[in-house]
């Protein structure tokens, strides 16, 4: 063969060979794009399988437990009696939220929840943990109350420490019922019916349980207009009812502006630990009755209270996370708190029975007016109001029970103080 077609014949092979090679690898490197690409595509389901297991684990639905349910249940009845019977809304309405902003389920560590360490809910506790909100309650409460009733007829101011046997009685229940000194002594004053010494009180002694004795607290404050009526028609005879009192005295302005003043170093003198909460009630009321402080006043009454009262409702009300709140020691101080309020009104109403023993003619008193010892201000005083109407449809009793009414905050202030002293 021609040495020139041996060689184009060469020539021709060696390009086959080439073309044959470059065949085989294209399609090996096809398979393996495809291969690549499959497995990409497999790799983007795992992760989008993976983010929404991520979402839902993540979501309320996953960490749903059935006592979220009655706890959120709880505060939808709480916004309820707001809302349909004015059962105090300005409380029951941001404790109502805060419950069902408690028991939102949740994964933990994300710093969300009020027990959480920095975040944004456990911030605002702090002024509940460290009783902060309950003296700049006390401030606005000063710097709205009229101390004049009191001041015109002191001896109503036995009433509303009368009513303080509320307390002293839960206290002993409370150390029956297998509590410490320190928790009994938390429990009992929500016998005073009084929202920020209950807080106060049990920031100091039993921090643990400020949730379920704040929420007891504050729910039989709203409850005033249900629970006294019955005891109240129970205790005292329809005659009794029929009482008028005689007119207040006119009370002058020195009187008024003397009284926080002997009120808040008489007090103080005698129970130094109650000087957060009655310092600031004092102070709140000079503010309101010195006349030239006029503007502060108005903030302490108005928009300062009201600030603290969103903030102290909400968190108090986020606190009742429902693993932390649905226990047998709740169930145990909701029933405490029951009777301890039917004890301080029953106390009252007894006293004023035993004071009209000793006092003659228009001196007496309508003994109904012991049922605003307690320190529901003004609720009870209100509740005192509609009974006596009910009785003798001219028969005022208002401006009368708001003497032990006021008499009874400052009765559970010093109580407070006193337990505190013994009990820290």
């Amino acid at each position: 063969m021609d040495n020139k077609y041996r060689k184009s014949i060469v020539a021709f092979l060696a390009i086959a060979i080439l073309l044959t090679f470059q065949s085989v690898f294209g399609w090996m490197d096809a398979m393996a794009t495809s291969t690549t690409s499959t497995a990409a595509s497999a790799g983007i389901m795992d992760g989008a399988l993976n983010g929404l297991m991520t979402f839902w684990n993540f979501t309320g639905f996953a960490n749903f437990d059935i006592r979220n349910l009655i706890m959120i249940g709880v505060g939808l009845f709480f916004i309820f009696l707001a809302i349909k019977y004015d059962y105090e809304p300005l409380l029951l309405v941001p404790i109502g939220v805060g419950i069902l902003i408690g028991n939102i389920p949740f994964s933990p560590g994300y710093k969300i929840g009020i027990y959480e360490e920095g975040s944004v809910l456990s911030y605002l506790y702090f002024g509940v943990k460290q009783g902060v909100y309950p003296p700049l309650i006390f401030l606005g409460i000063g710097a709205m109350t009229d101390f004049s009733s009191l001041i015109s007829n002191p001896k109503l101011m036995l009433l509303g420490a009368a009513a303080q046997i509320g307390i002293f009685a839960t206290f002993i229940g409370a150390s029956a019922l297998g509590f410490s000194g320190s928790e009994s002594g938390a429990i009992g004053i929500i016998g005073g019916a009084d929202g920020p010494t209950a807080i106060f009180l049990s920031s100091k002694l039993a921090p643990h349980l400020m949730g379920a004795i704040a929420i007891a607290a504050y729910s039989y404050m709203a409850l005033v207009p249900v629970i006294q009526p019955p005891i109240m028609r129970l205790i005292i005879p329809k005659e009794e009812r029929l009482i008028k009192m005689k007119p207040p005295r006119a009370v002058s302005k020195i009187e008024k502006i003397l009284f926080p003043i002997i009120g808040l170093l008489l007090t103080t003198f005698i129970s130094p630990s109650s000087l957060p909460l009655l310092g600031m009630l004092f102070f709140g009321n000079i503010l309101k009755e010195s006349g030239v402080t006029e503007r502060l006043a108005d903030t302490a009454r108005n928009a300062m209270i009201n600030i603290v009262t969103i903030l102290l409702g909400v968190t108090v009300g986020a606190s009742t996370q429902a693993d932390m709140f649905l226990t047998f020691d709740s169930m145990k101080i909701f029933g405490l708190g029951a009777l301890s309020f039917m004890v301080a009104t029953a106390g009252g109403l007894l006293f004023a029975r035993l004071m009209n023993v000793f006092l003659k003619g228009d001196n007496k008193i309508n003994p109904l007016i012991g049922a605003a010892g307690v320190s529901a201000v003004p609720d009870s005083a209100r509740v005192v109001q509609v009974e006596g109407l009910k009785s003798d449809p001219n028969n005022h009793l208002l401006m009368h029970a708001m003497a032990p009414n006021v008499s009874g905050v400052i009765g559970s202030a010093v109580a407070a103080g006193i337990l505190l002293s013994f009990l820290m």
